[in-house]
């Protein structure tokens, strides 16, 4: 059956190397409630010939809480300017798809750019506003977030913000005053748990949290992080109840705040990505529903 509150959604990531339509199959044959998946794979499907609509018709029945994502969210001058076309672009993919809202992430993307001497060893890298005090870095991604808010809401949609771990404004401290400085009604924040131990944020940081703020949940897992700049690829490489993180307590911390919205199944080990996709899913669900009642 269906959930209304708590509903289980597939991760496209858990599926990395296929198509959107296998992607919606298996959501659909495992009896997912929905899918979070990317504008890559949207567009993709609307490249190769397909219409809108038949994605429509592909995704009826599904709840799409969001797609993603946009990239680099602080970026400015002429970057910030691409920036706002692609939050256009995202948007009127999410449209296009039924999707209620876009995913919004902070950078830079690229960890080299955290060690040290990095910009003499790599001029070439996007730095964003790392080199800028705290507290201009947030007045000038809060600017950012309210104008991709803004191209959101002329479509409808909602936009839920994910700070990278590794990125200078990564805790859900620095998140809320994002937020606060942006003053948009449809700005809220995903919780992601791997992001949020590596960037020191806890379970009795989360159930503090108030439910409002929160879109949806990125339910994975991690291995073991000892400090320094987590690396994404590494420490993320592991099936998600097979890590770490003690999930249920993080879990429960998300449903204290009163929370009973979406889950989402994030993936990034690399064995599962090349394993049977059904089956890597069919295991996902099991877990988050032993995890998550109805």
């Amino acid at each position: 059956m269906t959930r209304t509150q708590n509903q289980l959604i597939f991760h496209s990531m858990a599926s990395k190397s296929n198509t959107l339509a296998i992607d919606i199959e298996i959501a659909r044959t495992i009896g997912f409630d929905g899918l979070e998946t990317s504008g890559n794979k949207i567009g993709a499907f609307l490249d190769a010939g397909f219409t809108v609509p038949e994605l429509k018709a592909r995704l009826d029945g599904l709840f799409l809480p969001g797609i993603g994502f946009l990239i680099d969210l602080e970026r400015q001058g002429d970057a910030r300017r691409q920036m706002l076309r692609e939050a256009e672009q995202l948007c009127v993919l999410a449209s296009a798809a039924g999707a209620k809202g876009i995913e919004a992430i902070t950078g830079p993307l690229d960890i080299r750019v955290f060690e040290p001497g990095a910009a003499e060893r790599y001029p070439h890298l996007y730095r964003g506003l790392i080199d800028l005090p705290t507290g201009i870095q947030t007045e000038q991604t809060a600017a950012n977030l309210q104008a991709v808010a803004d191209i959101a809401a002329s479509h409808g949609l909602l936009v839920y913000l994910e700070s990278l771990s590794w990125t200078p404004l990564n805790t859900l401290d620095a998140q809320q005053r994002i937020l606060d400085l942006c003053k948009r009604d449809n700005v809220r924040i995903v919780i992601d748990f791997w992001h949020s131990y590596t960037s020191g944020d806890t379970p009795e940081r989360i159930a503090r949290l108030d439910k409002d703020l929160i879109y949806g949940v990125h339910l994975c897992d991690s291995l073991p992080y000892t400090g320094g700049i987590p690396n994404e690829p590494v420490l993320r490489d592991i099936p998600t109840g097979q890590g770490v993180l003690d999930l249920q307590s993080w879990v429960d911390a998300v449903k204290s705040t009163g929370y009973t919205g979406w889950w989402s199944c994030e993936l990034f080990c690399t064995q599962q990505h090349q394993d049977n996709s059904f089956a890597v899913a069919r295991d996902l669900k099991a877990l988050m529903e032993r995890l998550i009642p109805a």
